[in-house]
């Protein structure tokens, strides 16, 4: 197969330049004659979309982003993340016009349009005190993962973000269909087992689906160091494997320290995790700032560093997805610390551009959690923390 070629082929270079360890700037000059800065994916952000919601509703943080097989947009917001100023309207008595919390799960068409909304708390399953990653499997059914719980009074949320909080409690995967129908459920809340325990989860972040062998592959993820497999019509568990397909050890690693060797484990969080028409497993270790490739059986197979010195504990890989033409030409990393979308080369994992930066204004990035993009190869982001913003980037080229 040419690009698992390619893949080994390169992976001595890929090292290099992991090892080289290239700043952001450095980075984005990969392109250099005029054919290559033309065969970059070229963006500009649709000021408009998505349009206002109905029923004075507000979303909070953007835990998820995925599209369907329509090409309609089904986001994942924190209504916990809504404080009593932004909800004046939810308040008894009222102290605003505006607003009330939208439900958790809003599905978009492509312009814009709110087409349906669902989630939240519900009988048989544990709805998480912290949304945390979406995904679409190949049958249109909706997964949701949890990090974190909600407290029961400020309904505020306590997130993990690599600490293991006594509060926080979810560690559980959840399927639903398309419209909400609760359908199973994969690890329980307030149970965890360690990196090597297969029934219990960890703080998963983000799932995947493959629709050649109905597997289910977890990223988890904020407490535990690992990528774990169930069947994903039963929950049955298959196997699981951490950093370069090492059995996951849970020791603490200490800070992310660019000048040291990479580390042989996965700090938390392993953020997500997808996988390519060609069978290939794409992990964001997202502290370690790099993306590492595996086969199915979790055999490495390469890796690729962003931004080596990106620090403050929160790293540079949050997010992947693949340009949507037949090969998936291209690899998109959302980087929530230095607040920009990475365009990867996939066959050798280089980087050719990027494109956004730190700022508030459209078409700009404050904590850029999540993206996904649709078959005509626009790119949706979302933001948590004060950002809280859904974009469209519409490909130009």
């Amino acid at each position: 197969m040419k690009f698992e070629q390619a893949l080994y082929r390169t992976a001595a270079t890929v090292l290099c330049l992991v090892a080289m360890g290239c700043a952001p700037a450095a980075l984005q000059e990969t392109a250099t004659s005029e054919d290559e800065v033309a065969s970059v994916p070229q963006f500009k952000v649709d000021p408009f979309w998505p349009k206002a919601l109905p029923n004075n509703w507000l979303g909070g943080e953007i835990a998820g982003i995925a599209v369907d097989s329509d090409d309609n947009i089904v986001v994942l917001q924190r209504p916990g993340t809504l404080d009593e100023g932004e909800l004046g309207a939810a308040q008894s008595p009222p102290i605003s016009i505006c607003c009330l919390p939208a439900p958790p799960v809003l599905k978009f068409d492509a312009e814009g349009n709110l087409l349906d909304s669902w989630g939240g708390p519900g009988e048989g399953y544990d709805w998480p005190g912290i949304e945390h990653g979406l995904s679409i499997d190949y049958k249109g059914n909706v997964w949701i993962a949890g990090e974190g719980e909600r407290d029961p009074v400020t309904g505020q949320g306590h997130s993990v973000h690599g600490d293991d909080e006594p509060a926080c409690k979810d560690h559980q995967v959840m399927k639903f269909s398309s419209d909400g129908e609760f359908l199973f459920q994969i690890g329980t809340s307030g149970r965890t087992g360690g990196s090597n325990n297969t029934e219990f989860l960890g703080h998963p972040a983000d799932v995947e689906v493959d629709p050649e062998t109905n597997e289910v592959y977890v990223a988890d993820g904020y407490l535990n160091r690992r990528v774990i497999v169930f069947d994903a019509d039963t929950g049955e568990y298959k196997r699981h494997w951490g950093a370069y397909g090492n059995v996951p050890d849970d020791t603490d690693l200490g800070d992310y320290d660019p000048s040291a060797p990479p580390s042989q484990q996965f700090r938390p969080v392993v953020h997500d995790v997808r996988i390519s028409n060609d069978g290939f497993v794409y992990v964001a270790d997202r502290v370690n700032n790099r993306i590492q490739v595996f086969q199915k059986d979790g055999t490495f197979v390469t890796e690729v560093i962003i931004a080596k010195d990106t620090l403050y504990g929160r790293g540079s890989t949050w997010d992947v997805d693949f340009s949507p033409d037949e090969n998936q030409t291209f690899l998109y990393n959302a980087d929530g610390v230095n607040q920009r979308v990475w365009i990867l080369r996939r066959e050798n994992l280089e980087i050719i551009g990027s494109f956004g930066r730190q700022g508030r204004n459209v078409g700009q990035f404050f904590w850029v959690h999540k993206l996904a993009v649709d078959s005509q190869g626009n790119i949706y982001t979302g933001e948590v923390r004060t950002g809280r913003r859904l974009q469209k980037f519409v490909l130009q080229n």
